[in-house]
């Protein structure tokens, strides 16, 4: 079997809807979660949502740890719960099969061995700001749009995901810099972009502006 062939296996597992559904309740979530939680959110049973939570475990999708949610430890302090988290890793399918990454790796070298890191966010502040969705009141909808998968955090905005991530990884400084440019093009006036990375997520997070 082919790597492209385990990629259509796995992304078929999705095509259930209720599966589907989970598995993006899950991979939201800032934090592990348990299979309670999961069947409240989804609105079925806990037995079904153990059913297609292990379904996406198996297919790669998700992860499981284990870990008494109570806190206590010792006899008498229960079974851990199973937890389930998003699985790291990225599952892409192209008909017919294209070579964005390579080509996006090529430009990445050429521009950072040139030293063009201002002229790529200027150009990725212009591209945030003409965007038909910049500005808005709306900015978690806006980020959650392009892929970030932001979450609150008390008047903070944090960002699960990077949608650069593979690049971000190879070249940081020149792709992170290029990000936070883009965001703060998009960013309204009421929320300050700035570089804050948090394990296994975005390099920027976003703050509310006091108000004088």
């Amino acid at each position: 079997m082919t790597d492209e062939d385990s990629t259509f296996d796995m992304l078929a597992v999705l095509g259930d809807p209720v599966r589907r559904r989970l598995y993006r309740y899950v991979a939201a979530s800032p934090g592990e979660v348990g299979r309670d939680a999961v069947a409240e959110a989804a609105g079925i049973s806990r037995s079904l949502a153990a059913f297609h939570l292990d379904k996406l475990v198996e297919a790669g999708l998700l992860t499981v740890s284990f870990r008494r949610l109570s806190g206590r430890t010792g006899p008498g302090a229960g079974r851990p719960a199973k937890l389930y988290r998003r699985a790291e890793g990225e599952h892409a399918v192209s008909l017919p099969p294209r070579s964005y990454e390579a080509v996006g790796r090529l430009l990445a070298e050429v521009l950072e061995n040139a030293g063009l890191d201002r002229e790529l966010q200027a150009a990725a502040r212009a591209t945030g700001a003409a965007h038909p969705d910049a500005c808005t009141d709306d900015m978690e909808a806006v980020l959650r749009a392009r892929g970030y998968e932001p979450y609150r955090e008390g008047e903070t905005l944090r960002l699960r995901n990077c949608p650069f991530h593979a690049l971000a990884t190879e070249f940081p400084a020149l792709i992170c810099g290029m990000n936070l440019a883009l965001i703060e093009g998009l960013a309204p006036e009421e929320w300050s972009p700035a570089m804050d990375p948090c394990s296994g997520g975005c390099c920027v997070m976003l703050s509310k502006k006091k108000s004088h």
